[in-house]
């Protein structure tokens, strides 16, 4: 079982679950008598702290559990649970993949072994997680239990594989069916009688096979295709994503290279991942120009040998992108400001052993303003090599330039599980992290 998500950054519920104070005994002014006697402070009741979701790979179950401290600060996992209304899978030929959260929902897909042909598609569940906005803070509650409220698992689903995150808006790469699903969990609410008002899901054209996506400011998509060769090597499809426009390409464009592993919008561009370096655009969103009219520009990662570097997914912190390239002793983290007219990368060396690989990054911000990379080094299949985290601090002298990025510590880890794209390390964040 993998670790996918843990539901907030610190979620810590505002008082105590339960907790009585002790009651003190007298039984008598008399100077024979007993003095006051203390009663036993009752054991501190458990609180939640923060939920989990895991998925079970074996069963191809989705399972949750609430993470507890009680006494002397100490965590506890509570047993998992099934998630209410999560229909049964088929393990041998069904597998879940990625996994999201927004605005207290959980998106996650399903993949199956016939390209769709069988049941593939997306499951929507409620986190059962509840918060009380009060302005300068807000509550957590954990009382409800997290339950379906909507999915697609049937044979036209296009058997997706990659999740996306933009705007706070789901958006599923449909890989055979050559587009993606927009899903936005603010039209989903339980009102009275628990009566469930959904989102109308809204399927787009554009990308392909194996789709990466990037999307911005909700109004339009960069759906890529991973080809190699042929026609569509190093094809991107431009769609607009408004509900008032038809969901098909307005034009296309080509990259210098194919096998487009990656996409992602920051600071009005656009990035992409192919065979060699890092491709970007500015970002088209009144969809102004024609296809002609794209200047496609590249970033040079250097070499991994005789090979040009390259990376497979991004993460965008703020407005900088962040993501791994390289292999073994040639391995490092690269940090692009996005805002730069013309972006050149900052390159961190990581201290990659042999027989482990630097997995995607984590970039997160404290509650004192630091920022930071998490890089997990896991050990490829069928290596003894020892798992680690390497921290990277991306602006040590706090001046929001990240160019005097460094590497603060590395931890050893237990040991990861990997086979394909399952049994990664994963890790939640604590934004009083110091």
């Amino acid at each position: 079982m993998k670790t996918v998500y843990r539901f907030a950054p610190l979620v810590v519920v505002a008082a105590l679950l339960g907790c009585n104070p002790a009651e003190s005994v007298v039984e008598s002014s008399s100077p024979d008598a007993p003095k006051k006697v203390d009663a036993p402070k009752p054991a501190k009741r458990p609180r939640p702290f923060v939920r989990l979701f895991v998925q079970d790979l074996k069963t191809c179950s989705l399972k949750w559990a609430d993470l507890t401290v009680g006494e002397k600060d100490r965590f506890t996992l509570e047993p998992l649970a099934a998630v209410d209304g999560f229909k049964p899978l088929d393990p041998a030929r069904q597998k879940l993949v990625q996994m999201k959260e927004s605005n207290r929902l959980v998106c996650v897909g399903v993949r199956d072994d016939a390209d769709g042909a069988f049941d593939s598609g997306w499951v929507l569940l409620h986190s059962g997680v509840g918060y009380v906005d009060h302005g300068d803070h807000g509550h957590w509650s954990f009382k409800d239990k997290p339950a379906v409220w909507d999915s697609r698992l049937d044979t036209k689903q296009g058997n997706p594989a990659h999740l996306y995150l933009y705007g706070g808006r789901f958006f599923l790469a449909n890989d055979k069916l050559n587009g993606y699903t927009r899903i936005d969990p603010k039209k989903y609410e339980k009102g009275a009688g628990d009566k469930l008002t959904r989102d109308a899901p809204r399927f787009l054209v554009g990308g392909g096979n194996h789709i990466t996506l990037a999307v911005v400011d909700d109004k339009v998509g960069y759906s890529c295709w991973i080809d190699g060769v042929g026609p569509n090597k190093g094809r991107v499809d431009v769609t607009p994503v408004s509900a008032t426009e038809k969901g098909a390409p307005a034009y296309s464009f080509t990259l210098p290279t194919g096998g487009i592993h990656g996409a992602t919008a920051c600071a009005g561009k656009v990035f992409f991942a192919p065979s060699e370096g890092v491709c970007w655009v500015n970002a088209d969103t009144g969809l102004k120009l024609k296809a002609d009219q794209v200047k496609v520009r590249h970033i040079d990662l250097g070499k991994d040998g005789d090979k040009p570097r390259r990376t497979g997914a991004f993460v965008t912190h703020g407005h900088h992108v962040v993501f791994t390239t390289g292999k073994n002793e040639n391995s490092a983290l690269a940090i692009i400001n996005a805002k730069d007219a013309e972006p050149k990368p900052v390159f961190v060396p990581l201290a990659v052993q042999k027989g482990t690989q630097a997995v995607t990054p984590e970039a997160v911000n404290t509650a004192w303003g630091k920022d930071y990379a998490l890089v997990f080094h896991d050990r490829v299949k069928g290596s003894d090599a020892q798992d680690v985290l390497e921290i990277v601090a991306l602006d040590p002298n706090g001046d929001r330039d990240f160019s005097d990025a460094k590497t603060l510590k590395t931890l050893k880890v237990g040991k990861s599980a990997v086979d394909g794209h399952f049994g990664h390390h994963d890790v939640a964040f604590d934004a009083e992290f110091q």
